[in-house]
């Protein structure tokens, strides 16, 4: 019988995928049953009393570099370009799927808007839950004007805010358009917004492979991811859009897709929705 090259190179990628998961699986149980618990007691005492030398809270800093773990562990080699803004500010980002938050969080603390099932999520919701994520109801018009008044009090404090303005996670393959009323609490609050983009694999190429498939849960995903092979990912901060730059919410939405856009090599396509889809926006 011949093997032909198609089914060679199959067997070679089983084989390969089969060692990253018996190499990164005892990793991720150390991770979330040693590191983990470490982690909350350090950040259970008073350690936002701390400053590192860069200014940084230390409990911030603790709860980043789990993040970070988490991305290594998942083969993801973190990659920042650009400089985040410091305390307040509100910053938004293409969403491509869960890993977002542990990308972002890995090389900034801020607090998501993220759906409230996120909470239930093993391991990730329990740390999104720790890292001041605002938890939002889809679906909810009531759980929204609680969450953007959350996000203006945050602001108001002089803490960064994250939101994925696009509402929801796609197949990778598109950058959606951005829900222009997320951006009122960061035009209430007189604060900047710096877009975020985020991109897998060399120049993007494994957007589609890092996001959701076609009916696929996030234990689906999870469990898929973890043996990939290992692949860059970029987290690049972009120009911010300071207060007064953009005439309102509308207006920044769309500066900011645009930016985000560019960074990701794509055109521009729809433009931030109009008041009547707001009210009906999921935020995720």
């Amino acid at each position: 019988m011949t093997v032909t090259a198609s089914t060679t190179a199959s067997s070679t990628g089983t084989l390969a995928r089969v060692l990253r998961y018996a190499l990164r699986g005892p990793l991720l149980a150390w991770h979330a049953l040693v590191h983990l618990p470490l982690v909350l007691i350090a950040i259970a005492l008073p350690t936002r009393r701390v400053r590192l030398g860069s200014g940084e809270r230390l409990d911030h800093r603790i709860i980043r570099a789990w993040q970070g773990g988490l991305m290594w562990i998942f083969g993801f080699r973190m990659r920042s370009t650009g400089t985040p803004l410091r305390g307040a500010a509100l910053f938004v980002a293409n969403h491509v799927s869960w890993v977002d938050i542990s990308a972002l969080h890995s090389q900034c603390m801020m607090g998501f808007v993220a759906k409230k099932e996120i909470a239930g999520w093993p391991v990730v919701g329990y740390m999104a839950a720790r890292g001041e994520t605002i938890f939002h109801e889809r679906g909810s018009q009531a759980s929204m004007g609680g969450v953007l008044d959350e996000m203006q009090v945050r602001l108001r404090e002089g803490r960064a805010v994250a939101v994925f303005p696009e509402g929801r996670t796609r197949d990778g393959r598109e950058v959606g358009p951005f829900h222009a009323r997320i951006f009122l609490a960061a035009v209430e609050a007189g604060v900047p917004v710096q877009p975020v983009a985020l991109r897998y694999g060399r120049d993007g190429e494994a957007q589609t492979v890092v996001a959701f498939g076609a009916r696929e849960s996030f234990a689906a995903n999870f469990l898929r991811l973890l043996g990939e092979p290992t692949r860059e990912a970029e987290v690049a901060f972009l120009a911010p859009i300071m207060p007064g730059d953009a005439d309102g919410r509308r207006r920044i939405a769309e500066v900011s897709r645009e930016r985000i856009l560019a960074a990701m090599g794509q055109a521009p396509g729809p433009r931030a929705r109009r008041a009547p889809a707001e009210a009906t926006a999921d935020v995720d």
